[in-house]
């Protein structure tokens, strides 16, 4: 996020008062909830799981890769190992720990771990992956990944042995967008074994199984994503440019994921959200690193820069949570895009 003393005072309070006008005006001319124009493509580096590449008009583009390697589930015991066959009785005892396995196995359904997923993000100018920026961008895209659950759930081969995925973002701009569009790209080899059974898959990538199986249904689960929504006056933007976060009031990042579709007995009925919020973070604006422009005592003080000060209203957030989680609303809007990018 670049700092806002690249802009002069004069240019900041242009810019401040043309997004606060009814309505507002960007720099250019966008709606308030217009997104600018993006080129995607997935499944473009060969080596990965899955893979995509979102780039801006202005040829600033973010690339994610996704990798699995299958691990062992820390705390699973392998039973089956310990048996021995001598006699009858020996082989109902056998057969009576595989009813066993295939029950913990059905029990062990939904329950994945947050650590089977792990995000790093790579930034030009950060030489170290412990900088408090990285940190704190990549715990913000994973937040949203382990809290929704279903990305985790469906690592899971059997009780003993999981999928892990490592998420790779380079660089910064639509980190969260590319990472739904690269979820969206992963296949995992398809599983030949027994839950019971050490995992053995198909050498046929052909018949690989999407990580995110495309139905049709418009309950299909969907890999959640970030939108970095600011506010400046009584005015919402979303998707904002480097003038823009230069001169925001408020910034703040909302996670949303897909309805999970057990809570619908039926047809989903019309009306009903097809998104939750999942996480909110507030972030600190680069307009709080700015300081105000200097004016003579007893003089007019129109045009000078003034940065705002203060917290977020609670309003505020309100209205930004509704605008991306309502029937029709950003978010809606967002997630029919990017399955428009991504065919399956």
């Amino acid at each position: 996020m670049p700092p806002s003393t690249l802009f002069s005072p004069s240019e900041l309070s242009y810019l401040h008062t043309s997004l606060s006008l009814n309505p507002p005006i960007r720099p250019d001319a966008r709606s308030p909830t217009t997104f600018r124009p993006l080129v995607a493509e997935t499944d473009l580096l060969p080596t990965t799981n899955g893979s995509a590449r979102l780039c801006f008009a202005d040829g600033s583009e973010a690339i994610v890769g996704v990798k699995a390697e299958v691990e062992r589930t820390v705390g699973a015991s392998n039973t089956s190992n310990n048996v021995r066959f001598h006699d009858d009785e020996d082989t109902k005892m056998h057969s009576a720990e595989e009813d066993m396995d295939e029950e913990r196995g059905r029990q062990a359904r939904g329950k994945g771990q947050d650590s089977w997923i792990e995000v790093t993000i790579d930034m030009p100018g950060f030489g170290r992956d412990d900088d408090g920026v990285v940190v704190f961008l990549a715990q913000m895209l994973q937040e949203g990944l382990v809290v929704d659950g279903g990305l985790r759930d469906r690592l899971w081969i059997g009780w003993r042995w999981h999928w892990k995925i490592y998420v790779d973002v380079y660089p910064l701009p639509l980190l969260s967008l590319t990472t739904h569009l690269a979820l969206l790209a992963t296949k995992l080899p398809a599983p030949i074994s027994r839950i019971d059974e050490d995992p053995l898959f198909n050498d046929d990538w052909d018949a690989a199984e999407p990580l995110y199986p495309s139905s049709g249904s418009e309950q299909t689960s969907k890999p959640p994503f970030t939108l970095l929504v600011i506010s400046v006056g009584d005015n919402i933007f979303f998707d904002p440019s480097r003038e823009e976060l230069a001169v925001a009031d408020a910034v703040c990042a909302v996670t949303v994921g897909t309805v999970d579709a057990t809570v619908f007995t039926g047809k989903r009925r019309e009306g009903t959200p097809k998104l939750r919020l999942l996480s909110l973070r507030t972030i600190d604006p680069p307009a709080r690193l700015a300081a105000a422009a200097s004016t003579i005592e007893g003089e007019d003080d129109q045009g000078a820069w003034r940065p705002a000060r203060g917290g977020m209203k609670r309003g505020t957030v309100g209205k930004m949570v509704k605008m991306v989680l309502e029937v029709g609303g950003v978010g809606e809007e967002v997630m029919t895009g990017l399955e428009g990018f991504y065919d399956g």
